[in-house]
C-alpha cells in the first residue's frame, strides 16, 4: 500500500485539496484530517496546507495552534514523523513552536502573488532528499504575511546548522531576513516554507513541476524509515 500522507483542513484552509492531489501525483495516498480530529489515522507524514486558518484572526496561525489535531501533530513531530507546513501551515508551525521565528506582514504591506525562483540550500530534510543542493526551482508565492523574521542569534544558528531549506533568489517577494523562504527543525523532519510546492506539480497548470520533488522525497523517506 502506498505511504499515507495526512492533509489537515482547518476552517479557512484553501489549498488542502491541491496538496492531496500533489501527494497522489507523487505516488502516495492522501488522507484527509480535520482540525477537530484527535486521531492521525495511521499516516506516515503530515502536511499543514495554505489558506487562512480561522480567518487569520489574532495572528496568522495563532488560533490553529490550539486545534485538537495540533496536539497530535506536535507529538508526532516529536517522534520524528515528517511534517510540512506550507504558507499558513508554516505560520502554524512557528506559532506551535515546532519551528523558530515568525512570519510578519510583507515589506511594503502588499499581498504578493507570483512565480518565485528559489535556491535549494538543504537536502538533509525528509522533504528535500530528492533535490540537488544549490538547485534553482520555481514555485508560486501568494501571501500577505510571509516576511520571515527571527533574532540574530536564531538566524545565525539556522545558517550555521544548515537549517535554511530554501532561499529566495532573483528577488525577495516579502522582505524575509536573509532571503529565507523555508527552514527546518534540528531533526530535519519538520519543514516550513512560504512558497507553494503543491501548485508546482504539473506544468500544464503552473510555471514548473519542481514542487513534486518535495512530495516524492517524503514518500521515499518514510519507506526508507519503515
Amino acid at each position: 500500500m502506498p505511504s499515507a500522507v495526512g492533509v489537515v483542513t482547518f476552517p479557512g484552509s484553501l489549498d488542502d485539496r491541491d496538496v492531496m492531489q500533489a501527494v497522489s501525483l507523487a505516488g502516495g495516498t492522501a488522507v484527509p484530517l480535520w482540525h477537530g480530529d484527535s486521531d492521525l489515522r495511521g499516516v506516515d507524514a503530515i502536511v499543514l496546507p495554505g489558506g487562512f486558518s480561522y480567518g487569520d484572526y489574532l495572528r496568522c496561525g495563532a488560533i490553529a495552534r490550539f486545534a485538537p489535531v495540533m496536539v497530535e501533530v506536535v507529538a508526532a513531530a516529536g517522534r520524528g514523523m515528517p511534517v510540512l507546513g506550507i504558507c499558513n501551515g508554516f505560520q502554524v508551525l512557528c506559532e506551535s513552536h515546532l519551528l523558530p521565528g515568525a512570519l510578519l506582514r510583507n515589506a511594503g504591506l502588499h499581498y504578493v502573488c507570483r512565480d518565485q525562483a528559489l535556491r535549494v540550500e538543504s537536502t538533509a530534510t525528509a522533504w528535500t532528499t530528492g533535490l540537488e543542493p544549490g538547485a534553482r526551482i520555481v514555485a508560486p508565492v501568494k501571501h500577505g504575511e510571509g516576511r520571515y523574521t527571527a533574532d540574530t542569534e536564531t538566524l545565525d544558528r539556522l545558517e550555521g546548522e544548515g537549517r535554511v531549506v530554501v532561499r529566495y533568489v532573483e528577488g525577495n517577494p516579502n522582505g524575509s531576513l536573509r532571503d529565507i523562504a523555508g527552514i527546518t527543525n534540528e531533526a530535519g523532519n519538520v519543514v516550513g516554507l512560504m512558497p507553494h510546492p503543491e501548485h508546482a506539480c504539473d506544468p500544464l497548470v503552473g510555471a514548473s513541476a519542481d514542487g513534486l520533488a518535495l512530495f516524492a522525497s517524503v514518500l521515499t523517506a518514510v519507506v526508507g524509515a519503515a
